[in-house]
């Protein structure tokens, strides 16, 4: 059975930091490259984060750039997504995400059909 399961969400005070994690099972992570997207109350969903695979090429949208890292450990199956210096407008429902890249595609897109999708966590941050 595909899934991805999504941890690490929770309540946190501005300045503070979370680590993401993106558990994969019944397929083979290191096949597809991974995003991270988030949805807050009242606004449409949007890609936070990519990153290839080998390569590890990786995308940041221009509002976490310099807070947030993605990762992935391709032998644990599994994406992160570190954020640090959090504020109030992170709050989101953040979900992971995958695809299958084209032979020749070295850059992780946000605006492709990705295939698989986890159930999301909450991220809360609030003093």
């Amino acid at each position: 059975q595909v899934q991805l399961v999504e941890s690490g969400g929770g309540l946190v005070q501005p300045g503070g930091s979370l680590t993401l994690s993106c558990a994969a099972s019944g397929f083979t992570l290191e096949n597809y490259y991974v995003g991270w997207f988030r949805q807050a109350p009242g606004k449409e969903r949007e890609g936070v984060s990519c990153i290839s695979q080998r390569e590890k090429n990786t995308y940041f949208v221009d509002s976490v750039k310099g807070r947030f890292t993605i990762s992935r450990d391709n032998a644990a199956n599994t994406a992160y997504l570190q954020m640090n210096n959090l504020k109030p407008e992170d709050t989101a429902v953040y979900y992971c995400a995958v695809y299958r890249p084209g032979v020749f595609e070295r850059m992780c897109k946000m605006n492709v059909p990705y295939k698989y999708w986890g159930q999301g966590t909450q991220v809360t941050v609030s003093s």
